[in-house]
């Protein structure tokens, strides 16, 4: 997702470069270096010996990725893990090859790009006050195209109910609005042509706030949402209220979501450089997260839960993103080192050098991954939908 306002697919309609067992029979020399990517990281491609052991009086043909995997549950590399020609054999088959496409172009900056859960449909919203949902399936067709109301400079969060039905949009207030995508027209103006309801998550009427990410429960009853004034908010759709609200970070609360479908956890991430864990049956007795992940030395620009209750990935702007296990969590937070000036904004600056080789001393993730910048926007992560 680029934002300047193109939508591109990360392959060319749905080709992918794969081998097929049944029709390719490359000689001992081409299997050593299958595709480009094997140049590209100057790595052999050629699978483990014991499982290109030829059978005989048949010709050799390519490891297919589920021999490949029972391999490496049956341990045949003696590390319990991939070789790193066995990755590069995989990933030079399967990965795009023929780079993005264009499939949409505005003339507004684009700050929301997301896969409904199941993959069939996807979401982009504009500072324009639009929102483009695109049926994949389909060619990426326009499904719905709305426009929407009651904005203040830029939608911050989008998200679809679990039955696909339903879509709400927050802005840099405090209501966030309601829209059904399944009603007859594709376009959908505020007001006019769909009716788009306002959710007030205020507690008082003179409270002005941001809500910068916005949730469904996977039962859809609920929405769970993160607030400029360090809060998470949960609000009934069903009884048209808010529910419950809890003081939870020292600073903007930048994203939020639920754990899984129980609807009991919830997981949130704030510029205090926090990702807390939340119980909602222990807040009552307790008052206080659950735990506290450590580990990014910047704020927490977004985090996405596999669905699980336990694995989580949240993206910062210490330009790094982490993997997380919430049985690893702490019962409190440590105070992070000081990494960088306080002139320093990702807003119109980019990343201190010196502090991009630095770690946490307490970091608790399972896995940090770089590469990407975060900068000018608060750049989002997910897990793809084929993994959930």
């Amino acid at each position: 997702m680029w934002r300047l306002g193109k939508i591109f697919t990360g392959y060319d309609g749905g080709n992918i470069s794969a081998e097929s067992s049944d029709t390719q029979h490359p000689s001992q020399e081409s299997n050593h270096l299958l595709h480009d990517i094997a140049q590209l990281t100057k790595l052999r491609t050629q699978s483990h010996k014991l499982l290109t052991q030829n059978v005989p009086g048949k010709s050799k043909s390519p490891v297919s990725a589920v021999k490949m995997l029972i391999g490496r549950e049956s341990n045949y590399s003696r590390s319990g893990n991939f070789s790193l020609a066995d990755k590069s054999n995989i990933l030079s088959r399967y990965l795009p090859v023929n780079g993005p496409c264009c499939i949409d172009r505005i003339r507004s900056r684009v700050y929301i790009s997301q896969f409904s859960v199941d993959g069939s449909l996807f979401t982009a919203a504009f500072q324009g006050s639009y929102i483009r949902i695109y049926d994949v399936e389909h060619g990426w067709k326009v499904h719905k195209d709305i426009l929407a109301r009651g904005l203040r400079w830029t939608i911050t969060d989008t998200s679809l109910s679990p039955d696909q039905r339903y879509l709400v949009y927050a802005s840099m207030s405090p209501v966030v609005h309601i829209v059904n995508i399944t009603s007859g027209s594709a376009e959908s103006v505020a007001n006019v042509t769909d009716l788009h309801d306002g959710l007030d998550f205020s507690v008082h009427e003179e409270d002005d706030f941001s809500i910068f990410s916005v949730k469904f429960s996977t039962d859809g009853r609920e929405l769970v949402g993160a607030t400029s004034d360090n809060s998470i908010c949960v609000y009934d759709l069903h009884a048209s209220k808010l529910a419950l609200r809890i003081p939870a970070h020292t600073a903007d609360v930048n994203t939020v979501c639920f754990a899984d479908e129980s609807g009991h956890l919830i997981y949130s991430g704030s510029d205090d450089s926090l990702c807390k864990v939340w119980d909602r049956r222990c807040l009552i007795t307790k008052g206080q997260a659950s735990g506290v992940l450590m580990g990014h030395l910047e704020g927490v620009t977004f985090i996405d839960s596999r669905g699980d209750g336990r694995y989580l990935i949240s993206n910062g702007k210490d330009q790094t993103i982490k993997l997380w296990d919430i049985r690893k969590m702490s019962d409190k937070a440590v105070r992070r080192p000081r990494v960088r000036d306080d002139e320093w904004d990702y807003r119109w600056a980019d990343y201190p050098v010196h502090a991009k080789n630095l770690k946490h001393p307490h970091d608790q993730s399972l896995a940090t991954y770089k590469g990407h910048q975060v900068l000018r926007t608060l750049i989002r992560c997910y897990f793809s939908p084929v993994q959930r």
